[in-house]
């Protein structure tokens, strides 16, 4: 039931930065949990691979390359659902950060999994 609830909250967190950041395009709320769902999938099976192949340059960088990476995802999640469009690398790196702000504002408002 929990994963129905973040699922739903994902999907809102994308229209609500499709809404605020013109650089992030959502045609209507089916394509909105399709692309939350793809980009949960991606973050939880891609981005761990991803961040341990980088590790050294995350090191270097103290840290921002993730952001780096949490950009080149949402992107590629972009191109790859129809009726998601990110328009280029900029706008992907402030789309994922607010996505990853309303996501975690959203989150908040859950009850704990206890």
């Amino acid at each position: 039931m929990r994963f129905l609830l973040v699922w739903i909250l994902n999907a809102v967190a994308l229209l609500i930065v499709a809404y605020l950041f013109p650089g992030v395009q959502v045609l209507d709320w089916k394509v909105a949990a399709v692309a939350a769902l793809v980009l949960g999938l991606v973050n939880m099976l891609v981005k761990p691979v991803l961040v341990l192949l980088t590790l050294p340059i995350t090191i270097v960088t103290l840290g921002l390359f993730l952001l780096v990476i949490n950009a080149l995802l949402f992107w590629a999640v972009a191109s790859v659902v129809p009726g998601f469009h990110v328009t280029g690398f900029w706008a992907a790196l402030l789309g994922a950060v607010l996505y990853s702000l309303v996501t975690w504002a959203l989150s908040a408002i859950l009850p704990d999994a206890k």
